[in-house]
């Protein structure tokens, strides 16, 4: 696996000596999205949450305008645009990555040009025009796994081996990018934890993210934060999953992760320094 994880702007240790795990903080520009309900919708609101990510110390910003919650009805282009713009034009020069959580090409393209370092697409690049977009540009891409789409997402997922079925999506996904011409350097790869998924396929796959990593020779990132395989474990509502989504950061990075998608970036941040002190 390389060193570094090539994040547009940014070049970030994931595999070197004095490497730490990332923080990726969740940043939702939604009105219904289904753990921090809208909070962060008004520009105002997420530009100050955005600088207290900053100030608590995350290492990349996160900023989706369209839910991808199970049943979540599609958004317009036009609109994630008017949701996303404002944002990444006042949060460009922060000092610190931006990534767009988007699956639409246009999006992307018009994210890229405003200045974007990553993009994480929970469709692994699929929509005609996708891998396209990335043309021209030295932004990172995240490349995730997920069966079926959102809205149907979790209608009855199957697999026949979770493990080997999502690592095999993951390298093709990987080999189609590699073949237009996109570093080895600049990809992340996501399971993606609850996209098409039970709580025994999470579990299968939260205890192999290192066999994976290993697998694909490429950093992995982990979203677990307040999902409903939590909510399955503990009985606790998407508001009352701070500890569990705190747990499964750290079982994550236990079992190899690079970086941990979450929206509580404080704590996470405290829970990994106080852990990498433990096994240092």
């Amino acid at each position: 696996m390389q060193q570094y994880f090539q994040c547009g702007r940014y070049r970030l240790p994931v595999n070197t000596p004095n490497a730490r795990p990332l923080v990726m903080g969740i940043l939702n520009v939604t009105p219904d999205s289904f753990s921090d309900g809208g909070r962060f919708y008004s520009l105002e609101f997420a530009l100050s949450h955005a600088e207290q990510m900053i100030a608590d110390g995350v290492d990349i910003i996160d900023i989706g305008a369209e839910s991808s919650r199970p049943g979540s009805p599609a958004l317009s282009m036009s609109e994630e645009l008017d949701r996303l713009m404002p944002v990444i034009y006042a949060l460009r020069d922060c000092g610190k990555p931006l990534s767009i959580d988007t699956y639409k090409p246009a999006v992307m393209r018009e994210a890229i040009a405003a200045g974007v370092d990553l993009i994480n697409d929970i469709n692994a690049f699929r929509a005609e025009g996708a891998v396209e977009a990335l043309n021209d540009s030295d932004c990172g891409v995240c490349v995730m796994h997920m069966q079926g789409q959102p809205q149907t997402m979790q209608d009855l997922p199957a697999y026949e081996d979770v493990v080997t079925e999502v690592s095999t999506f993951l390298r093709d996904r990987v080999s189609v990018l590699e073949q237009a011409g996109i570093d080895r350097a600049r990809i992340t790869i996501d399971p993606g934890f609850g996209f098409g998924k039970t709580l025994t396929h999470n579990l299968t796959l939260l205890k192999n993210i290192g066999k994976m990593q290993q697998l694909l020779e490429l950093p992995m990132l982990v979203g677990t934060s307040r999902k409903t395989m939590l909510g399955d474990l503990t009985g606790r509502p998407v508001e009352r999953r701070l500890a569990g989504s705190i747990a499964a950061a750290l079982v994550a990075v236990a079992q190899g992760a690079k970086i941990v998608r979450v929206h509580d970036v404080t704590e996470t941040i405290d829970a990994l320094a106080v852990w990498q002190a433990g096994i240092v």
